[in-house]
C-alpha cells in the first residue's frame, strides 16, 4: 500500500572539503600513552596542533605527496519538488482517535530527494513528528546517509533527536554519536561525537580508524557552518595523541571563512626565530584579504598582506611586505642594511573575449635581496628552486590573442634581478609577436607570415669570461682597471648597453605533392627582412666588439629550396618497418652583416636531430642562416605488433656555398662550436624507443664528422609502474673553449619514487657531476599517504643568491602533516 502525506525537508547539506578555511585553536598537551614513545608523542602532538589550526592546503611544489584520489560515488537522482511524500510499507496503519499513522515492515519514505529506511514509522499528524525505529538509514539530495536506532523529528526535519547514529557524507567523511538533538534546524549538538575523513576497515568495522576526533560534544551550527569541539582529543588507531579543552573549525562544507589560518615557523641567522600568523578575511563572495604578521626575535615584525579580487572577466591579486628592522647591521655591507624594507607583488589577468586576454605581473623592492632574506615569494619554497634557481622577477604588462589559425602576443617586461647586476638586465618595450597560417590555399599550397617587433635598452653592458686568465682575474667585469682586457679573445658581450630594436617580417610558402612512385616532393620558399637599429653606448670594451654609436641595418634574406621523401615500407608477421631517405636542398645569399650586430635572442644554439631539417637553425630572430646548405639523413620507424615503436634519425648538414654563419663569430660566439663551423658538419643521431606505456627511452648523440669522437650525447630512460616509477638521464659534452667551457661536462640526473608499501612512499632526485666526482644537488623524501591522512618528510638542496654573491647551496628539511577536511600543515627548517 502507498499514500502521500504532506511532508518535510531536510536542511542538512554535504560535507565537501574546504580548500580555504579558518579555526581557532587552544593549548595542546601531550596525553600519556603507553604505545608510543614520548618523543614521537610530543613531535606529533606540535604538527597536529599546526594541522589542526587551518584547512588551508598547501602548494603541491611544497608538499610532494598529496592524498590518495576517493572513489567516485554516484550522486542520487534528483526528485520533483511537489511538496508529497511516498511511503511504502508491508502494512499501514491508521489510529483515527490518535490521528497516529504507522508504517511496519519495510518502510520506505520518499520525499524531495531524501530517503528513509527503518523496520517501524510513526507519524503524529497532531504533534508532527515522525517517529522512526530499527535499522533506520536516512539519505539526502545530496547523497549524506545517516544510519541510527531512533530518530523523533518533526515533519519538517528541523527539530529533534537521533540516537546511535552514525553519518556517511558523499565526500567520504564519517561522525557517529550516541545521540544528536537538532533545535531549529539550524543547531546540532552531538553528545560523545566522533568524527574522521577515513573509511572504516572492510574487515574489521569497529576496529578504529587511523585517525579520528572525538568530543564529549559537537556542537555543528548550520548558519554559521561552523564546527564547535568540546573536550576534544585527537586519536591515532584508538590512541590519543593530542588533547585540546576546545576548538572551532568551520564545517567540511564552507569554501571560505574568516579567522586565523595555520602558522609558518622560521629561524634565521639574522632575524632570528620567527613566526608567520596569518588572518584570513571573507570580505565577500569574490573578494578577500589576508594579514600574516611575522614576529622575529631579532628584527620585529615583518608585515605581510594579500588581496584578492574575482570578477566576472577576470581577477587580480596585491600582495604587500613591509618591516622597520630592530637591527639592519644585520645585513652590514648589504643591500639589506636599511631601517625600513618592503616589497610589492601585484598580478591580473582580464579576458576581452574568447579569444583575447590582457594582464600584467609587477614587483617592486626596496632592495633586490630582501626576498631572499626573509624568505619571501619564489624563495619561500626551496623545492622550487631544486634544478632551478630563481634569477629575476618579472613586472610586465601583456596583450595575447589566439584564432583558429593565428597568433598575437604583445608584451613589455621588467627583470628585476636577484644577483644586484641590474644595470646589466635589459628593459623591453615592447616586444610584439604575430602569426598567421591562411586559410586557403597560394599557389597550391600554404602560405603563413610572422612578425616580431623587439626594442630593448640596457644601461650597462654584460660581459662573460671564456678563459681561465679573464675568470681568475675579473677581466670581463665591468669594475676591470684595464678595458682593453676585455677582448673577443677574453670574453664574450652578453648584453649590449645602450637601445637596440629591430622589426622583423617573414612570408613563408610550402606545398606537398606525392608522385606515382610514392616520392614525396615539397618545395618551399620564404622572403625574410630585418630593420635595426642599435644605439650603442661607448662603455669600456664594448668597442672591441662593435661599432658604438648609432647604427642602422636593413637584412634581407630570400629563400628557395626543396625537401625530398622516399619513404619505404616492409611489412612482416611480427610488425612494419618505414624507412625514409630525407634531403632538403637550401639557396639563398650570404648573412648580411653577420657577426656584425647584437645578439639578443639567439645566443643558444644545439645541433641535433630536432633541428637537422630546419631551414634556420638559429633559436631567435637576430640572426638568420644565409648561403647554400644541404640537409640529409634516414629515418626509420618500426612498430611492433607486441613491442611498441622505435624511431631512429641519423643525418649530416652540409654548406654548398657562400659565407657559413656558424663560423662566423658573433659577440657571442653563437654557432662557433656547435658542430656546424666546418663545411660538413658532425653527424647527428637519435634514437627513441617505447616499448609499451611503462617504458621510454631515448638518446641523441653528435659525432665529430672527421674523427668520430663523440661531442654531445645524451641518454634518458623512465619507467612508470603502478607501484614505483624512475627516470634517468645521462650528459656528456665535450668542451666548448669558444663558449667557455674549458672542459668536458658529464653528470647524471634521477629521480624516482617507491611505493614500498600500500601507503608508504620513498621519492628522490639527484644531480651526480661525473667530472668533479661529487653529489651537488638532491632531495630525499619518504611519507604515508593515503584517502585521509598524508605524512612526510624531505631533504632538499637548493640554490640562491645571497646579497649579490655568487649562487650559494642550502640545505633544508621539511615535514608535511596533513588530515584531509581538517587542515594540511608544514615545517621547513635550513641546516647550515
Amino acid at each position: 500500500m502507498k499514500f502521500w502525506i504532506a511532508g518535510c525537508r531536510l536542511h542538512d547539506k554535504s560535507i565537501a572539503q574546504q580548500p580555504i578555511v579558518a579555526a581557532r585553536l587552544f593549548p595542546c598537551r601531550r596525553l600519556a600513552s603507553a604505545a608510543l614513545p614520548s618523543l614521537v608523542v610530543a613531535g606529533l602532538c606540535l604538527l597536529v596542533a599546526v594541522a589542526i589550526v587551518i584547512g588551508a592546503t598547501v602548494p603541491a611544489s611544497a608538499q610532494g605527496f598529496s592524498y590518495n584520489p576517493l572513489p567516485s560515488r554516484p550522486k542520487p537522482p534528483r526528485v520533483a519538488n511537489d511538496g508529497q511524500m511516498l511511503v511504502q510499507a508491508v502494512e499501514v496503519d491508521y489510529d483515527y482517535n490518535n490521528s497516529l499513522i504507522s508504517a511496519v515492515g519495510n518502510v520506505q519514505l520518499f520525499y524531495n530527494g531524501t530517503s528513509v529506511e527503518a523496520d517501524k514509522v510513526i507519524y503524529d499528524q497532531k504533534t508532527k513528528r515522525l517517529h522512526a525505529e530499527g535499522n533506520i538509514r536516512m539519505t539526502d539530495a545530496d547523497g549524506k546517509i545517516t544510519y541510527a536506532n531512533t530518530m523523533d523529528l518533526s515533519d519538517d526535519y528541523r527539530d529533534g533527536f537521533v540516537d546511535s547514529l552514525h553519518v556517511d557524507t558523499e565526500d567520504a567523511t564519517r561522525m557517529a554519536a550516541t545521540r544528536a538533538d537538532r533545535t531549529n534546524g539550524s543547531y546540532t549538538v552531538f553528545e560523545n561525537g566522533v568524527y574522521t575523513a577515513c573509511a572504516l576497515c572492510r574487515d574489521d568495522p569497529k576496529k578504529p580508524p587511523l585517525w579520528q576526533v572525538k568530543g564529549a560534544r559537537i556542537i555543528h551550527d548550520q548558519v554559521d557552518k561552523m564546527l564547535y569541539f568540546e573536550t576534544a582529543q585527537l586519536e591515532f588507531y584508538g590512541v590519543p595523541i593530542a588533547y585540546f579543552p576546545y576548538f572551532s573549525t568551520p564545517d567540511p562544507t564552507v569554501k571560505r571563512k574568516t579567522g586565523f589560518l595555520m602558522p609558518g615557523f622560521s629561524e634565521s641567522s639574522v632575524y632570528g626565530y620567527g613566526v608567520d600568523i596569518p588572518f584570513y578575511w571573507a570580505i565577500a563572495p569574490d573578494y578577500d584579504a589576508t594579514f600574516t604578521p611575522r614576529i622575529m626575535s631579532q628584527q620585529g615584525v615583518l608585515m605581510q598582506a594579500e588581496f584578492r579580487q574575482r570578477l566576472l572577466d577576470g581577477s587580480y591579486q596585491i600582495r604587500a611586505y613591509g618591516i622597520d628592522q630592530l637591527d639592519p647591521g644585520a645585513f652590514a655591507g648589504q643591500p639589506g642594511d636599511r631601517q625600513f624594507r618592503w616589497g610589492t607583488e601585484i598580478k591580473g589577468q582580464f579576458a576581452l573575449s574568447d579569444k583575447w586576454v590582457w594582464g600584467w605581473d609587477g614587483v617592486l623592492l626596496s632592495d633586490y635581496s630582501f626576498m631572499s632574506d626573509y624568505a619571501l615569494s619564489q624563495y619561500k619554497d626551496p623545492m622550487a628552486a631544486f634544478m632551478t634557481l630563481p634569477t629575476e622577477a618579472v613586472s610586465q604588462l601583456y596583450l595575447t590573442g589566439v584564432g583558429n589559425r593565428s597568433y598575437f602576443d604583445a608584451r613589455s617586461i621588467y627583470y628585476l634581478s636577484f644577483s644586484g647586476l641590474q644595470q646589466q638586465v635589459p628593459v623591453i618595450y615592447p616586444v610584439v609577436d604575430y602569426s598567421n597560417v591562411l586559410n586557403h590555399s597560394v599557389l597550391g599550397g600554404e602560405f603563413s607570415y610572422k612578425t616580431n617587433f623587439t626594442n630593448l635598452t640596457r644601461n650597462d653592458a654584460a660581459f662573460d669570461p671564456i678563459t681561465t686568465l679573464s675568470n681568475a682575474n675579473s677581466l670581463c667585469t665591468t669594475a676591470s682597471a684595464d678595458p682593453l682586457a676585455r677582448l673577443p679573445t677574453q670574453c664574450l658581450l652578453r648584453g649590449i648597453p645602450g637601445t637596440y630594436t629591430r622589426a622583423t617580417a617573414e612570408a613563408q610558402w610550402r606545398k606537398s605533392f606525392t608522385d606515382s612512385a610514392g616520392e614525396i616532393w615539397t618545395p618551399f620558399a620564404s622572403l625574410r627582412a630585418d630593420a635595426i637599429n642599435a644605439d650603442i653606448s661607448n662603455q669600456p670594451g664594448v668597442p672591441n666588439f662593435l661599432p658604438v654609436g648609432d647604427t642602422q641595418a636593413l637584412r634581407v634574406m630570400p629563400t628557395v629550396g626543396l625537401e625530398y621523401r622516399y619513404p619505404f615500407i616492409n611489412v612482416q608477421p611480427w610488425g612494419s618497418t618505414t624507412v625514409t631517405p630525407i634531403v632538403q636542398v637550401i639557396a639563398r645569399p650570404n648573412e648580411s652583416y653577420a657577426g656584425k650586430l647584437p645578439n639578443e635572442d639567439a645566443q643558444s644554439l644545439v645541433f641535433d636531430t630536432s633541428n637537422l631539417f630546419s631551414v634556420d637553425k638559429f633559436s631567435g630572430y637576430d640572426r638568420v642562416e644565409g648561403s647554400g646548405r644541404a640537409n640529409a639523413g634516414v629515418e626509420a620507424t618500426t612498430q611492433f605488433d607486441r613491442g611498441g615503436t622505435i624511431t631512429t634519425v641519423f643525418g649530416q648538414s652540409y654548406q654548398l656555398f657562400g659565407l657559413n654563419s656558424f663560423a662566423v663569430k658573433d659577440v657571442t660566439n653563437t654557432g662557433v662550436d656547435s658542430g656546424l663551423a666546418t663545411p660538413v658538419s658532425n653527424y647527428v643521431a637519435s634514437v627513441n624507443y617505447a616499448p609499451n606505456r611503462t617504458y621510454t627511452f631515448s638518446t641523441r648523440a653528435q659525432m665529430d664528422q672527421a674523427t668520430g669522437s663523440v661531442q654531445r650525447f645524451e641518454a634518458e630512460g623512465r619507467a612508470n609502474f603502478d607501484r614505483w616509477s624512475v627516470g634517468m638521464t645521462f650528459g656528456d659534452y665535450a668542451p666548448q673553449a669558444d663558449l667557455g667551457y674549458l672542459t668536458r661536462r658529464e653528470g647524471v640526473l634521477g629521480s624516482g619514487s617507491v611505493k614500498v608499501a600500500s601507503n608508504w612512499v620513498v621519492t628522490g632526485a639527484a644531480r651526480w657531476d661525473l667530472v668533479a666526482n661529487q653529489l651537488n644537488q638532491y632531495v630525499v623524501g619518504a611519507g604515508y599517504v593515503d584517502d585521509c591522512f598524508v605524512l612526510a618528510a624531505n631533504y632538499v638542496t637548493s640554490y640562491s643568491y645571497v646579497a649579490g654573491a655568487p649562487p650559494v647551496l642550502n640545505h633544508a628539511v621539511m615535514f608535511q602533516l596533513g588530515l584531509r577536511t581538517i587542515g594540511t600543515g608544514s615545517f621547513s627548517q635550513n641546516i647550515p
